[in-house]
């Protein structure tokens, strides 16, 4: 299966021939069924005429998968295999941006690097109904890879450092870049603005931000002029699906411009030594495709310390969607704020130690 590292219970699932008139709403709980969103449209009549309007025939068969950014289903298909259907979030890309990471992910697979790409139907990867943009990609099986295992990492390593081979050759017009800005200030500009964060926190959150950033920005001059590179963007356990022939690589719809190293530095876990092994692992697979600078293992505390700012602000920002309040009903509470807090202050202290050695 196709599927986001954001895990949505699957809802809906119906079999059989077309089930006509049954609304989206009656699948969901009733304080989401009672909101309004645009996905309250995306209804399963919705979704199997705009299969259909690809020229494929569904069957009826339709199941939710995990995502939350997007919304995501498999679908079965008449005399065919069943095939996973993503209809994007309305305003978030431009149909430029969508393009281009359908054309980064034609371009992996063209190089047999494994990688879940969109199927061209009517002449097209890109399509339009009801409202929405969609695109059809083949369904992919698979289980979590297994990041504690040495050969895995170094399979892992090998394959990242071919996307990245690819991923170097030109840039991205229109798609942003991984940096300070994005990750940084602009998330928590919208946090504060918002006053998401509680009244008796602020003046402690917006300290730790400050100091938080500061860090992140020399951990950044430490590194100095690295190269930035089309990458995955999001390359954590996830959104890699493991099978006997190795790593099969979805959802690219975060990729963007930014430093090799954000698509490695999500597969180390656990202490300084067990990463340090980990990475090692990693790196032995992957300079056999790709040059590897260095530099940047100064920027992994950094990029983790800017997820996190992020994922705040993109919860925050999600927060009108009657699916992010239900499967996340802990964001904005008290205790929230507080272990984020923590977490910063923990990864201060982190971006000022030694980076890891390769």
């Amino acid at each position: 299966m196709l599927r986001s590292g954001r895990g949505l219970p699957a809802w809906l699932s119906f079999s059989g021939r077309r089930l006509r008139n049954l609304h989206y709403h009656a699948c969901l709980p009733a304080a989401i069924a009672m909101s309004s969103h645009p996905y309250d449209t995306l209804t399963p009549d919705c979704i199997l005429d705009a299969l259909e309007s690809t020229g494929l025939i569904a069957d009826g068969r339709l199941l939710a998968l995990n995502s939350y950014e997007n919304r995501v289903y498999q679908v079965g298909v008449e005399d065919e295999a069943p095939v996973v259907v993503k209809f994007y979030r309305p305003a978030r890309w431009s149909d430029a941006a969508i393009l281009e990471e359908h054309a980064f992910t034609q371009e992996l697979d063209a190089q047999e690097i494994p990688v879940v790409a969109p199927q061209v139907l009517k002449g097209a990867t890109l399509h339009r109904h009801g409202g929405f943009r969609f695109a059809v990609y083949p369904r992919q099986g698979g289980r979590m890879p297994e990041f504690d295992r040495a050969d895995t990492l170094r399979r892992m390593g090998r394959f990242l450092g071919r996307i990245h081979a690819v991923g170097a050759r030109t840039h991205f017009l229109h798609r942003p870049t991984l940096d300070l800005q994005t990750f940084g200030f602009e998330p928590r500009a919208l946090l504060s603005e918002g006053n998401w964060v509680p009244a008796d926190l602020r003046t402690a959150w917006a300290s730790v931000m400050d100091h938080a950033l500061q860090g992140a920005a020399r951990c950044f001059e430490r590194a100095g002029a690295v190269n930035s590179i089309r990458l995955h963007g999001d390359c954590h356990a996830g959104n890699v699906l493991w099978t006997d022939a190795g790593p099969h690589f979805v959802d690219f719809d975060d990729s963007r411009m930014g430093p090799a190293v954000q698509d490695l530095w999500m597969l180390l876990s656990g202490e300084r030594p067990a990463q340090e092994a980990q990475l090692r692992e990693v790196l032995a697979g992957y300079r056999m495709f790709a040059d590897f600078d260095t530099r940047e293992l100064h920027l992994v505390e950094a990029l983790r310390t800017l997820r996190l700012i992020h994922y705040a602000a993109w919860l925050a920002q999600r927060w009108e969607d009657p699916a992010f309040p239900a499967a996340f009903p802990w964001f904005n509470t008290q205790r929230y704020w507080q272990d984020r807090i923590l977490e910063l202050r923990e990864q201060i202290a982190l971006m000022e130690e030694a980076p890891l050695e390769a």
